[in-house]
């Protein structure tokens, strides 16, 4: 508990942050939707203007005049910011011993390799989850506001929780990295090197149209539009999430379990 609760502490100010900036970013973009749907006409004339490619890869769809079209293309990119956040931190929760060289120091208290590796998942998952929440509550309240209609609250929730989803699968993925890479200098840039790598292959996949691509990268398992036409998701992509996310963690027990911590 002791480790838990240090590990909170010490990512606090990292996760107010993080979860500020993507509430502002929300707040920002969403203000600008009444004059936007008011001028909806003369911006889809703009947008036809540029090619069909570009389009699709920035997530501009032709319902992006309605409000939930409109919240998934700026909630495309607020996704991009939560996968930063939950790949930095899922690399740095095991990586920063190594850094701060008390990997060995750790190992000499009276707690086990797997309690360790537990109580850094357990505080890591603690900060995606406050960051969702508060992110969900704030999202909900600038919506009601701006709001030139009324939308389902239901299919609001369903597609602003899908954040968490890729979260964690982007955090198992850090941590998996973190444990297989014998030394890492920057966590910063092994996150944004890897999620802007999925993420720049989910803009060519949908320039492209191949529907394969869905299944390399994160960003594309759940689809908006599925989401808003079904009031739901899509089975196989929320399987292959759990089994990768399930997957990941296992391989980080057992590779942490194994691996050699050499002393300072």
């Amino acid at each position: 508990m002791n480790m838990y609760l240090h590990e909170i502490k010490s990512y606090r100010k990292s996760t107010i942050t993080w979860t500020c900036s993507m509430v502002c970013l929300a707040i920002f973009f969403l203000s600008m939707f009444p004059a936007f749907s008011k001028d909806a006409e003369d911006f889809m004339k703009l947008i036809q203007a540029y090619p069909e490619e570009v389009r699709k890869a920035f997530g501009i769809g032709s319902n992006i005049t309605s409000f939930f079209g409109f919240y998934s293309y700026v909630f495309f990119y607020i996704v991009l910011c939560g996968a930063i956040q939950a790949m930095n931190l899922g690399i740095s929760i095991i990586s920063k011993e190594v850094r701060q060289k008390t990997a060995d120091f750790l190992l000499t208290k009276p707690v086990t390799r797997k309690q360790i590796v537990t109580s850094k998942l357990l505080a890591v998952l603690t900060s995606l989850i406050a960051t969702n929440i508060i992110f969900i509550i704030c999202a909900g309240i600038m919506s009601s506001i701006v709001k030139t209609q009324e939308f389902s609250m239901k299919i609001f929730i369903l597609i602003s929780i899908t954040m968490f989803f890729v979260q964690l699968i982007f955090m198992t993925m850090g941590v998996f990295i973190s444990l297989i890479l014998p030394k890492i200098r920057s966590v910063i840039g092994v996150s944004l090197g890897v999620v802007f790598s999925f993420f720049i292959i989910s803009m060519f996949g949908s320039i492209i149209g191949d529907k394969a691509v869905r299944y390399i990268t994160p960003f594309k398992y759940f689809d908006t539009t599925y989401i808003i036409k079904n009031s739901g998701y899509e089975t196989q992509f929320v399987v292959i999430g759990i089994v990768f996310v399930a997957v990941a963690t296992i391989a980080s027990y057992i590779i942490y379990m194994k691996k050699d911590i050499h002393a300072v």
